[in-house]
């Protein structure tokens, strides 16, 4: 067991400030909380220091924080900030609760909590929902599983963070698991609202009327309702990029295959992904799937104003 003291300072260190962390760090500074902001990109930290956050030198830093919000892109990313060469888990102090908010396969959160246990650290298996606007506004959805420990010393920046958080359990992976199961049904339906808005386009209806009829009719779905607007606009700002669905669909999948369990639809809304990506559309929003429809379709959908 670990011999370093016990965090008491109550600070809290986010490190990933990307679309994401970004707006969670923001809501833990609009609470009120002394919180920390780290990521290499250095304008990103900039702009959360202008905002009224802190930053400095992770390592230097790592001891006086109760808790640790990693907003990282994917497991690698989560293990390397933990116990990489020049690992955090080390420098914290015991009891420090660390909230792990990427996607990544279940077992990997178990790996991680258990390594964590050994350092008298609580890990919180906590990935999240709501997208970019709702982390500015400390609105997300957290899917969360740990020990009681772990929720308890984590709930202020739990509470300034989200607008509901689910307490899914004391087994870490439980709320990974849970996160595959809700990206399995987005990124069905982000594909989905692609493939329909093209085809509704491609049959000279209106974008914006099918935004506006299907949206209160049975066929809709929270992302018809949220990324067709982008497709009208002709907007790929990335609030959700490309990029990140075959990683969380590869997930979803391996979990599948790991269970010999078919999932035709995760299979078939993969490759639309993989062929944007490939199509260079990989850092745009994740709407332009789209356009990998209307590519093929020879369609040409609406320009940004």
């Amino acid at each position: 067991m670990s011999d370093k003291a016990t965090t008491s300072t109550g600070s809290v260190g986010v490190v990933g400030l990307g679309s994401m962390g970004s707006g969670m760090a923001g809501s833990l500074v609009a609470a009120g909380l002394d919180a920390y902001g780290f990521d290499v990109n250095s304008a990103a930290v900039d702009r959360f220091v202008a905002a009224g956050g802190k930053s400095g030198d992770l390592q230097d830093l790592a001891g006086r924080f109760s808790c640790v919000v990693l907003v990282v892109l994917n497991a690698p990313q989560t293990e390397q900030i933990l116990f990489g060469p020049s690992g955090l888990a080390a420098k914290l102090g015991k009891g420090t609760a660390i909230i792990a908010c990427a996607t990544v396969p279940p077992q990997f959160a178990e790996d991680m909590a258990a390594r964590c246990e050994a350092l008298d650290l609580h890990y919180l298996d906590a990935p999240i929902s709501g997208g970019s606007v709702k982390a500015a506004k400390g609105q997300l959805t957290i899917m969360a599983s740990g020990a009681d420990a772990a929720f308890a010393a984590a709930q202020p920046a739990l509470n300034a963070m989200a607008e509901r958080v689910f307490n899914l359990g004391p087994k870490p992976g439980t709320g990974s698991a849970m996160k595959a199961v809700n990206q399995l049904l987005a990124g069905v339906h982000i594909a989905a609202m692609a493939e329909a808005m093209t085809f509704g386009m491609a049959h000279g209806v209106d974008g914006q009327q099918m935004v506006d009829v299907i949206s209160q009719c049975a066929g809709s779905s929270w992302m018809f309702e949220n990324r067709g607007p982008h497709v009208v606009a002709g907007d790929y700002t990335p609030h959700s990029a490309v990029d990140i669905w075959p990683k969380d669909l590869g997930i979803v999948l391996d979990m599948a295959r790991g269970k010999k369990f078919g999932a035709p639809l995760t299979a078939a809304a993969l490759q639309q992904f993989l062929a944007a990506s490939g199509s260079g559309l990989g850092a745009e929003d994740d709407a332009a799937v789209a356009k990998v429809y209307a590519r093929n379709a020879g369609l040409d959908l609406p320009a940004k104003a």
